[in-house]
Order: structure tokens, then sequence, then C-alpha cells
């Protein structure tokens, strides 16, 4: 009897103890809690940590466009693909304009350069030079691809010459003059005779078709 006592004894006790630890663990309003906060308080963390991320992507469409914005409004493809050229231009004119006593302005200045380059690079090639092989210019597009890869191997160069270098303005100088020559063939010959050969509709879905590519890296 003393033991059956006992057993009852110790099992209320536990009764208690787990009663105990569920009132511990209701809030007041008797709802419960875990790991320390409501079921209500994590979905607000969550709310608040989605809509952070809502803000975050809104953020960077608007950055994006930004950065698209000029092109964009420069109207066709190829007036577009003209005035990038142009914006790239001056960038080398402000890189020519400094002196061996400043290489960090002379790196941000080539960073900002390869950035211009490289998106400008994504909207020929996946747009522009595609149009000119199924236009019957094939040669004219491996050529200019070709170009691309100099641009590439130039930017390469650039990056690893110490920017306090005499060589490394004269490797700039020699640089912006084969590009420059590869955007006069492009300005000159090469853009106009696509756009001759396209639609109007062509043209326009061209246009389009840039702006997309445009916006992936800018």
């Amino acid at each position: 009897m003393a033991t059956q006592t006992r057993t009852r004894n110790t099992q209320a006790t536990r009764n208690k103890r787990s009663e105990a630890a569920q009132d511990e663990a209701r809030g007041s309003d008797g709802r419960f809690k875990k790991s320390g906060f409501s079921i209500e308080g994590k979905g607000a963390v969550i709310g608040a940590a989605a809509a952070g991320l809502a803000v975050g992507l809104a953020a960077n469409v608007a950055r994006k466009l930004a950065v698209q914005s000029p092109t964009i409004l420069s109207g066709e493809w190829d007036q577009a693909l003209a005035n990038e050229h142009k914006l790239t231009l001056k960038v080398f004119d402000a890189i020519e304009a400094t002196s061996e006593a400043h290489p960090t302005k002379r790196a941000a200045l080539l960073m900002n350069l390869k950035h211009m380059l490289a998106k400008h690079a994504l909207e020929e090639e996946n747009t522009i030079y595609p149009a000119l092989r199924e236009a019957g210019e094939i040669e004219a597009a491996d050529e200019l691809n070709k170009d691309h890869g100099y641009v590439k191997q130039y930017l390469y160069e650039l990056t690893e010459t110490p920017k306090d270098s005499p060589a490394w303005i004269a490797k700039v100088r020699q640089f912006r003059s084969d590009i420059e020559k590869h955007m006069r063939e492009e300005e000159t010959t090469l853009f106009p005779r696509l756009r001759a050969k396209l639609s109007a509709e062509k043209n326009k879905e061209l246009t389009v078709a840039r702006n997309k590519e445009g916006l992936k890296l800018a």
C-alpha cells in the first residue's frame, strides 16, 4: 500500500510540473509561444523580412532602369549603341586626364570602363551580331566578335599593369585607338546596312531585345 501511495504522489507531482510548464509556455492571451517568440511575433518577423526583400528588389530594378535609361531614351537600337560609344569615349577622356600620381582614380575609372564595355558587349553579341548573321553579314559579325575578344585582352592587361606606370597610359591610348576604329565601322557602315535590310517591325524588335540584354548588367 505504501508503494502504491508513493507512486500516486509521484505521478501527481509530474502532472503538476507538466501543467506549470504549459502555463509558462503560454502567453498572456493563453496562446503557446515557441523559442521565446509567440506565433504572431514570428509571423511579424517573417512579414517584415518579406517586405524588406520586396523593397530591395524594387530598388535594384530602379537602379537598373536608371543606368540603362540614357540609352533606352536614345531611340532605336543603332542610336542607343552610338550613344553608348560616346559615353565610353568620355570615360577614356577622364582616364587620359589622370597622371601617374593618381593610381587609385585610374583603377576606379578602369572599373567603370569594364562595366560599360561588358554591358555594351552583351547587348551587341546577344542581339545585333546574330541579326547581322541572319541578314547575310556573317563575316562582318565574326570580325566584330573577334574585336570584342581583343577588348577583353586590353582590359586584362590594363588590370594587371601598375596604374602608376608609363606603360599603363600608353596601353590605354592604344586601346582607345583600336576601339574607336571598331566603333566607326559599326556606326558608319555595318549598323546602317543592317538597319536598311530590316523591316520597321524587325528594327523595333531589335531595339526591345537590346534593351533587355542591357538591363541584365545595368
